[in-house]
């Protein structure tokens, strides 16, 4: 039999024939290895790219390490990221591997070219080997004096990476005072923030156990450090200026003149580009005034416009950050923002993350002058595709109109919502007039009228059924069909899988039996005796209970279960939400 035709196809990179494939690779990178042939750094650069890709899909290349660390003496940048990011990678899991690349980096920190010679230093201090560090202390020191800004900016955050391999070796080299000096005395801003972030996470984790550290922690927070860093804030990148507004923000001033000071320096930072930057200059002018109850007030006027323009630009997730913030400044101050109402309504593009925040506020801004404007919008997301926001739409208008403004045009409204023959506005619906009637128990006519045409069997969220048993128990005396609809519902009670519907159903077939007892006398004695044998504890009880109220004194039966009622004021759940507002 004739062999099979062999193909000229190749392996994809991506799917290595077997071991055969990594050992080609190593013959071939030690072929290059001390080739200076015109075309070699092009031939090597195939090479590890294949290397690199294998090494990414989990492929174990570690064999080639010796190849590639001998194929790295070139002064190609591309080749030289790619022989660190292999370096680092097996470096790690192989402290053997790790020492043989040593040499090579070391010669690299002394490179002529400062890129590579920063290229060196990170992967030398990335190398994360507890007994290599002795190798990265000269590295570091010569970086930390480099005449090139890229060099030293690497050389910090490696002083930090060693700190965090080994304390010991990180303070004795006297690392944390050249950052010191280099925080207060290198033009480059970047080497600047650097040493700022390296310091603060040095001497925070010096400061339980040494006295020096926690005084240079506090050196950190002293009039003369704060002014020095907040007036070169403009030459900062936008990172960097969050981290010297964070360190502003723990700083105490010694008093108002200082605080204005401050203010005067970060005003410009409140016109930035960058949200985060914004967000972090007004979190420093709020914690800077919270003393100061007049200013705060001030403060919320002043950083509220450039808050109110980041999140009408930029993307969604910044908006939603933004908003987030903006949202705990509604909270405290609803009357800031009333005028501006406008800002938070909700576009057909937007996420329905933040559409829900939008919602919140709109609900907490509303006042007497833009209930009327505010509920018309609401009304419009009523029929949104978006189920969840359509429902937090209706919430909205209920919780406007229970904080009591133009309530006659919102009733109107969610009467209408009664009437758009969808399940889930109608659910909502039910639920948020049987909160009206009990704060406004004189709309009960109207409320009535329209509720009486709702059929029970379409309406099945245990919520919403709940509810209109309740209108059904509390005003039976003005729905003439109130009886027969209960003990339908009672007729059905193994049916009904909610508990909470069960125990609604048990109270209102009681009052509705104190209101027209021959009609009601039926279903009563049906619902007691489902209740008695339900398995729920909670509905047995109170159908044992009912039924033993009933057998003592049916006058005293009709006291507890129906008494006079007065309009509920305030409600329980917005009292605690009140009480569990955020303070700054």
């Amino acid at each position: 039999m004739a062999p099979p035709a062999q193909t000229n196809r190749s392996p994809s990179p991506s799917q290595p024939s077997g071991k055969s494939e990594v050992t080609d690779l190593k013959s071939q990178l030690r072929q290059l290895a001390g080739s200076r042939l015109p075309g070699v750094d092009d031939s090597k650069r195939e090479l590890f790219k294949k290397v690199i890709s294998y090494m990414t899909i989990g492929i174990d290349v570690s064999s080639v390490f010796g190849e590639m660390v001998m194929c790295s003496a070139t002064s190609d940048i591309v080749l030289k990221k790619m022989c660190y990011l292999y370096v680092g990678n097996y470096a790690k899991v192989n402290p053997d591997l790790a020492l043989l690349t040593i040499n090579f980096l070391q010669r690299d920190c002394k490179d002529e070219d400062p890129m590579i010679r920063g290229l060196a230093l990170r992967s030398l201090g990335s190398l994360n080997v507890a007994n290599l560090v002795e190798y990265l202390v000269g590295p570091l020191n010569a970086g930390l004096k480099d005449n090139n800004s890229y060099v030293r900016i690497v050389a910090v955050i490696g002083v930090l990476k060693l700190y965090h391999i080994s304390v010991t070796t990180c303070i004795d080299a006297d690392f944390p005072a050249v950052l010191k000096h280099l925080l207060l005395n290198d033009q480059d801003t970047q080497v600047v923030a650097n040493c700022l972030l390296a310091l603060q996470e040095i001497w925070n984790g010096e400061a339980s156990t040494s006295g020096d550290a926690m005084k240079e922690r506090e050196a950190l927070l002293s009039k003369p450090f704060i002014y020095y860093l907040l007036n070169r804030i403009k030459e900062f990148s936008e990172w960097a200026q969050c981290l010297v507004l964070d360190l502003v923000v723990k700083y105490v001033p010694a008093d108002s003149n200082e605080i204005f000071d401050i203010m005067n320096l970060l005003e410009d930072r409140l016109q930035h580009a960058n949200g985060a930057v914004v967000l972090a200059t007004a979190k420093v002018f709020l914690h800077l005034t919270l003393s100061m109850t007049d200013v705060h007030q001030q403060v919320y006027e002043r950083i509220k416009a450039p808050l109110l323009t980041l999140v009408s630009s930029g993307s969604p997730e910044q908006s939603y950050a933004v908003l987030s913030h903006l949202h705990l400044l509604v909270m405290r101050a609803p009357y800031v923002f009333s005028a501006d109402y406008k800002h938070f309504y909700c576009q057909y593009n937007e996420p329905s993350y933040v559409k829900k925040l939008k919602l919140e506020m709109l609900t907490a801004v509303a006042n007497e002058s833009s209930t009327y404007e505010i509920v018309t919008e609401l009304c419009e997301y009523a029929a949104n595709v978006d189920i969840p926001i359509a429902r937090e739409s209706i919430r909205a208008v209920g919780k406007i109109a229970l904080q009591q403004y133009d309530v006659n045009a919102i009733v109107d409204r969610l009467l209408q919502f009664l009437e758009m023959e969808k399940d889930y506005v109608t659910a909502e619906a039910l639920v948020l007039v049987k909160d009206l009637l009990r704060k406004y128990p004189q709309w009960s006519h109207d409320c009535i009228a329209v509720v009486g045409n709702i059929s029970s069997q379409n309406v099945q969220e245990p919520k919403a059924k709940a509810a209109l048993i309740w209108m059904l128990g509390e005003y039976s005396q003005d729905m003439s069909d109130a009886p027969y609809i209960l003990e339908s519902l009672t007729e059905n009670w193994d049916e009904e899988h909610s508990a909470e519907v069960r125990l609604h159903l048990l109270t209102a077939v009681m009052k509705c039996f104190f209101k027209r007892p021959p009609e009601t006398q039926k279903a009563l004695g049906a619902a007691l005796a489902a209740g008695l044998a339900d398995f729920h504890q909670d509905v047995h009880d109170r159908a044992l209970f009912y039924y033993r109220l009933l057998q003592h004194n049916v006058t005293v039966a009709e006291r507890v279960v129906n008494p006079p009622k007065q309009a509920v004021s305030v409600f329980a759940d917005t009292q605690s939400s009140e009480s569990q507002r955020p303070h700054f």
